[in-house]
């Protein structure tokens, strides 16, 4: 490496991803597994752990799979079919999201009158039930998935 006079000798430090509200890291939009793979090693605390399982476990159910992050989230699809499924941080919780969530049985518990075909799931510490939502990755990678 050749330097010139004045030219600075440090290495600058790659920076933490910002965390927004509630602890969601902030990272900008990418396709692939990379960007997917920075969102996780960005989670705060347990939810970290959460996110590599969720991850994990959507790998496994799922071939032909596409990973990007869009809007702060992991989103989960095939190509030509849409995103099945996508998360979020919060403070107490993580939020999982199947966009065709009215299809999936038993539908998953979350969702409102504006969330139209939205059903989610928020997960505590400790309360990630991987039987049930490999159930729902298998049901909802099934469905037409949701094209922005």
């Amino acid at each position: 490496m050749v330097r010139t006079q004045g030219q600075s000798t440090k290495v600058a430090a790659k920076a933490a991803p910002v965390l927004l509200s509630g602890g969601n890291p902030q990272i900008a939009k990418g396709d692939g597994d990379a960007p997917v793979q920075a969102y996780i090693a960005a989670m705060p605390g347990w939810k970290r752990g959460l996110g590599e399982r969720l991850d994990a476990l959507i790998e496994r159910n799922v071939p032909a799979l596409r990973k990007a992050v869009r809007w702060n989230s992991p989103f989960y699809g095939i190509e030509g079919q849409g995103w099945f499924v996508t998360f979020h941080v919060f403070t107490r919780y993580v939020k999982v999201t199947f966009f065709s969530g009215m299809s999936l049985r038993p539908i998953p518990p979350g969702g409102t009158v504006k969330s139209k075909d939205a059903r989610w799931i928020d997960i505590h510490e400790g309360e990630l039930d991987e039987a049930q939502m490999a159930v729902w990755v298998k049901q909802a990678v099934a469905l037409p998935g949701w094209i922005p």
